[in-house]
């Protein structure tokens, strides 16, 4: 039986060790995305599997790459990534999902990250408001250069990141209803593309942990499309934003090689 308690050398929540992760990881948010995504990789195993973090490592092109889930928020996503760079982890590309919040953004596009507004509480535990969740500039330009070239539509840009799902959904059932919908309307009308509930924490947790992140985003629905009378197709499938991360982490793979000769 292997020994997970404090100072066996695994991390407490993810239960890996240094050795068992790559440089690279993928994080989507659902564990039972992992085995999907981790198909792309060759010779994929799992490696730990506890709470909502189930990790699996296998490699492209010849340099180990690993994915593990966050579940839901901000607050697992920050504990996985804590965890991982402990592991030895420096490229973190998060794989999720999101509601569009511009009419032109229909379900089943793209959206990749450019930055977060940080409308959730656990950056808050890590860096003062007034400093910016921004994506890493070489993840995102991969990103971009990968969805092109596999020919998806994306839209690139700024989320908004939240801790409530229904406070999204139905904020007019909610005691603060009024502040949901005004601030709301205020990310819609600065031109906020999507609503998700991870990447202002991550963003924020690379920035002091010294770390790349990146998020490339399938967008569900559009409640904005519906409410304007517009058709609203609902798409679930990830597999176009879990393909444009795989080729986004072999670009950079190229690339940090070429800066090392």
């Amino acid at each position: 039986m292997i020994d997970y308690t404090e100072g066996a050398g695994y991390q407490y929540h993810i239960q890996t060790k240094p050795g068992d992760v790559g440089k690279y990881v993928i994080l989507p948010g659902d564990p039972g995305r992992c085995s999907k995504i981790a198909a792309f990789l060759d010779d994929a195993r799992k490696v730990a599997d506890n709470r909502e973090f189930e990790t699996w490592t296998g490699s492209l092109d010849g340099t180990p790459v690993s994915v593990t889930s966050t579940g839901i928020g901000g607050p697992s996503a920050a504990i996985a990534m804590e965890e991982l760079s402990r592991c030895g982890a420096q490229t973190f590309v998060r794989v999720g999902t999101c509601g569009g919040m511009q009419t032109n953004i229909r379900g089943g596009d793209l959206i990749i990250a450019t930055g977060a507004i940080r409308m959730e509480g656990t950056s808050k535990e890590y860096a003062p408001i007034e400093y910016p969740a921004v994506a890493d500039h070489t993840v995102t330009s991969a990103l971009i250069q990968a969805a092109d070239t596999l020919g998806f539509v994306r839209h690139v840009g700024v989320v908004q990141c939240k801790d409530s799902f229904y406070g999204q959904h139905e904020p007019e059932n909610k005691p603060v209803g009024y502040e949901l919908l005004n601030k709301w309307d205020a990310w819609v009308r600065c031109g906020a593309l999507g609503s998700e509930m991870e990447s202002a924490a991550m963003f924020i947790v690379g920035s002091v942990l010294k770390v790349r992140v990146g998020t490339v985003l399938l967008t569900v629905a559009n409640q904005e499309r519906a409410k304007a009378g517009l058709d609203n197709p609902q798409v679930h499938d990830t597999d176009q934003a879990i393909q444009t991360a795989i080729e986004a982490i072999r670009i950079l793979i190229r690339q940090d090689r070429e800066a090392q000769r």
